[in-house]
């Protein structure tokens, strides 16, 4: 026992518990974890997309919209454009093609509950 002057129950936090009605766990892999811990690298991917094709577009316009005498000049511009559209769409397709990584973990980990009704099967007793 430690000597103290003052009783361990003024030191103890005071605990409050508000029930819940169903409590469901799910267990998780190493490897979904890290999954979610990182998130979606895919939203980056959208953001240089919609940054460039913005880029793109505002060039567009100054090409229409203004008269450029140096060729020099119009050819960087147009060249700006055509980058600009072609690796911004690339970006746009990619984000389109695999923005569902952590959606698709999450719901992987949530078809492993059996539906309600159905008896829980366990591993370790059935061997």
């Amino acid at each position: 026992m430690l000597p103290t002057d003052k009783p361990f129950s003024e030191f103890a936090p005071a605990i409050r518990r508000a029930r819940l009605d169903n409590l469901t766990i799910f267990e998780i892999s190493e490897s979904e974890l890290t999954i979610i811990e990182k998130g979606s690298p895919d939203s980056i991917y959208l953001t240089i997309s919609i940054a460039l094709i913005s880029f793109a577009l505002a060039l567009l316009c100054s090409i229409v919209l203004t008269e450029i005498k140096s060729n020099t000049v119009l050819f960087s511009f147009i060249s700006l454009v055509a980058v600009g559209f072609v690796v911004g769409g690339v970006l746009l397709l990619l984000w389109r093609r695999s923005s569902n990584s952590v959606t698709e973990c999450v719901a992987t980990i949530r078809r492993r509950l059996p539906p309600e009704g159905e008896p829980v099967k366990n591993s370790a007793t059935e061997v």
